[in-house]
């Protein structure tokens, strides 16, 4: 297990991402990191610009021909670009790529959501290089199926992917809420596999959290690894994702410290 770090950011904008990026740029003089963002909002946004209707199934967009189009221009071009100047800006040495450059991601096509695909393999050694390098890449979610046709993949999912391929020691998600919440709705400051597909199966887990959890939950494949779900927009969010045990969401494979904070 390495001690790199996968963080996967939202996709709203760049002023909006400037608190994380700053710490970001100071954990990468630190640590290995590799930076995964996604771009639901702003992709919804652009869609709606080009009156394409946005349809979602169990927390994932339903991504047609239109939808595909838009989605690559989007993350690879306008959202990654955006992320890697922000952070070279800041002293970082920042890479940006997709799933697709390099054949980086392995992925096979979810049925059903159009073309939406899943992480499926990893070919580590070109993040391997590019870190040794002292370089952070910056990864936009988009991965060529088994028929080679480009397909947009959940951000969590690629950043889980990633985290489980490489070994990395934390996974960090951050999102717009500040943790996973159990029936009473109180946020849970841990989770462990089992507890999470208990709170799947009953509904308390539901919609857009469903995949995010799930995708935090592949991401423990090396004794010792977490993943945590956080609240990218509180202050020092990600110094306190990953050193504060009562700030967001930690998920484990076994370990079990459900408590709650109100």
């Amino acid at each position: 297990m390495s001690e790199s770090v996968v963080i996967k950011l939202g996709g709203t904008t760049i002023a909006d991402q400037e608190q994380v990026l700053t710490e970001v740029a100071a954990l990468a003089r630190r640590r290995p990191v590799i930076l995964v963002h996604g771009g639901g909002k702003r992709l919804t946004e652009w869609l709606e610009r080009m009156g394409v209707v946005s349809q979602w199934r169990g927390g994932l967009r339903v991504t047609d021909a239109a939808s595909l189009e838009v989605a690559a221009a989007v993350l690879r071009g306008v959202i990654n670009s955006e992320l890697v100047a922000g952070l070279r800006a800041l002293g970082v040495d920042a890479v940006g790529l997709s799933g697709v450059d390099g054949g980086l991601l392995i992925a096979e096509r979810i049925e059903d959501l159009g073309f939406v695909a899943r992480v499926a393999g990893l070919r580590r050694d070109l993040l391997d290089a590019l870190m040794v390098a002292g370089q952070v890449p910056v990864v936009a979610p988009l991965a060529r199926d088994e028929a080679g046709i480009v397909c947009n993949v959940n951000a969590d999912d690629v950043a889980a992917g990633i985290a489980a391929g490489i070994g990395a020691r934390q996974l960090v998600l951050m999102t717009d809420v500040d943790g996973v919440r159990d029936a009473s709705g109180a946020k849970l400051d841990s989770l462990t596999a089992a507890e999470a597909e208990a709170l799947i199966e009953s509904g308390v887990i539901a919609g857009g959290m469903v995949p995010k959890v799930r995708a935090a939950l592949g991401a423990l494949a090396w004794e010792g690894t977490e993943a945590i779900i956080a609240d990218g927009a509180a202050p020092a969010a990600l110094a306190r994702a990953l050193d504060d045990p009562t700030f967001g969401t930690r998920l484990t494979a076994t370990r079990s410290a459900r408590v709650g904070a109100a």
